[in-house]
């Protein structure tokens, strides 16, 4: 290990979290949290403007989902090796990249012709948008007392929650008024201020090293985490984005190219993994799977990922269900889920205060609970739902997440050494992008076929889809059922190994 020098300007080399945190601190992580958001308010924008770009820039539906997955393929591929580049690289060093990309990108999309340029602009939009969550949680780690991380993560959950529920409806409003190029030209401005304010305020943090990044490991990573997001992207793209139940279900994706990807993520992630260990054990891994001995940061993962399966599903589901058997227009649905984003966003800081003075089981297992019995009250939705109960449920079902999500943050990256924190927040993206795109393939493969043997079997479509709604929400409620025991046995760490005692 070897620190890097910082100009005086720039600011000190932070190794550990101080005693309090600093004026000047609390700047860099507002900051980073308004760049991390409008990234996020980015992402969630595209899906609705699909159907007007397809008939804007004359497109097929084929070519339009393109701007989705590809946008999912690059977080997947850069996600992985954000845990090196961040010890490689000064923290404002990769902030001013990553705020760069994405500016770029969105430029780009502004200006774009026609869909190639389009399809580019969102790669370099998302090779911002990749680096910044992790960015984000690692100099959270290093700045803030372990007393109060969970009171500051709460404004993480904030982030989260609120971006994706406002994303859908600027985006709808400016499709509506002006078009789909303004959904770029909004952001543009923002993103740039952002950069200038970030190039002038933030300063270097934790240690840097020298070593040079392992090519092979970078190829094997992004066959592997992007092959297997590709699959399940295109086991649940169809029906996520309008195409009939037994379209899909007759084979709409292609079996060939599903097994082809799969089988090559496989292949590539195991030798990922062996490339890794052996990497690790001169301090050169491109992701350090030591984060993985501290049992607490493993528990917390995996309950982490159950909770992305199960929540992803349900929430690509839910409008499916909507729109296709309830027969309600889009802007309802978005209206539906949009009280439960603002809970989960505005309980984020009271639950974090929550975590900091008595630890995660009194916020994890009454989130657990709620949460598993609202996804079972889903189970007993059929056509004749009203829509003030989905709304009921969805509200209720986002407090029990809230509940959950941020003492997960918290605890597993609080559970690690200060070297390893990069590396465990590029561990907490990749599980929550492949875990979420698992989600979706599987409750989505399970809505589509159910329903198409329902109308093979001569059920009408409105009830045939309702079947498929419903057994898609009982295979959520049941995967989500052991984070009842995980949630007993994740753990608030001493406070000292936030600040540099060893995790385990």
């Amino acid at each position: 290990m070897t620190a890097a020098g910082t100009a005086p300007s720039t600011g000190e080399i932070r190794t550990q979290a101080p005693a309090a945190l600093r004026p000047e601190d609390s700047r860099i992580i507002w900051l980073l949290l308004a760049a991390a958001f409008v990234t996020i308010l980015n992402e969630t924008t595209m899906g609705v403007a699909i159907p007007h770009l397809i008939d804007d820039l004359g497109i097929t539906a084929l070519a339009a989902q393109w701007l989705t997955t590809a946008f999912m393929l690059t977080m997947a591929v850069v996600i992985p090796i954000t845990g090196f580049l961040l010890r490689r690289f000064t923290t404002r060093a990769m902030f001013i990249a990553a705020m760069s990309l994405f500016s770029a990108g969105t430029l780009l999309a502004a200006l774009a012709p026609g869909f190639e340029m389009l399809l580019v602009a969102r790669v370099v939009q998302a090779s911002g948008t990749a680096i910044m969550m992790p960015l984000l949680m690692t100099t959270l780690m290093t700045l803030v007392p372990p007393k109060i991380r969970g009171r500051m993560m709460g404004r993480v959950s904030v982030v989260i929650s609120l971006a994706p529920a406002i994303g859908p409806t600027l985006s709808g409003f400016l499709l509506d008024t002006v078009g789909w190029r303004a959904i770029f030209v909004v952001v543009l401005p923002i993103a740039l201020v952002a950069l200038a304010v970030g190039a002038r305020w933030i300063h270097n943090l934790g240690e840097t090293t020298r070593a040079p990044i392992d090519v092979l490991s970078v190829i094997l990573s992004a066959f592997g985490f992007g092959g297997l997001v590709y699959g399940l992207s295109q086991i649940g793209g169809a029906a996520s984005h309008g195409t009939t139940a037994a379209e899909v279900a007759a084979g709409t994706v292609s079996t060939v190219s599903l097994i082809v990807s799969l089988s090559v993520a496989v292949v590539a992630l195991a030798l990922f993994v062996w490339r890794q260990l052996r990497l690790q054990k001169v301090d050169d891994a491109l992701l350090d799977l030591r984060v993985f001995r501290s049992a607490n940061f493993s528990l917390a993962i995996g309950q982490m990922a159950l909770l992305s399966i199960a929540f992803f599903g349900v929430i690509t589901v839910v409008p499916l269900y909507m729109q296709r058997v309830l027969q309600v227009s889009a802007l309802e649905t978005g209206l539906v889920v949009l009280p439960g984003a603002l809970v989960m966003g505005l309980a984020g800081p009271v639950i974090g205060r929550v975590y900091d003075r008595w630890g995660t089981r009194v916020l994890l297992v009454p989130g657990t609970i709620i949460a598993i019995a609202l996804l079972w009250v889903y189970t007993t939705f059929d056509e004749n739902t009203s829509v003030w109960a989905i709304a009921v449920t969805q509200t209720v079902l986002s407090l029990g997440l809230a509940l959950s999500f941020t003492p997960l943050f918290t605890a597993s990256l609080a559970s690690l050494e200060p070297r390893f924190y990069s590396y465990g927040s590029a561990v907490l993206g990749t599980v929550q992008q492949v875990a979420g795109a698992a989600g979706i393939a599987l409750l989505v493969t399970i809505f589509s076929g159910v329903a198409a043997n329902e109308v093979a079997a001569g059920a009408e479509e409105i009830a045939a889809e309702a079947a498929g709604a419903h057994a898609a929400f009982v295979v959520a409620a049941i995967v989500a059922l052991p984070l009842l025991i995980g949630a007993f046995l994740v753990r608030k760490p001493a406070d000292e190994i936030g600040e540099g005692l060893p995790a385990h």
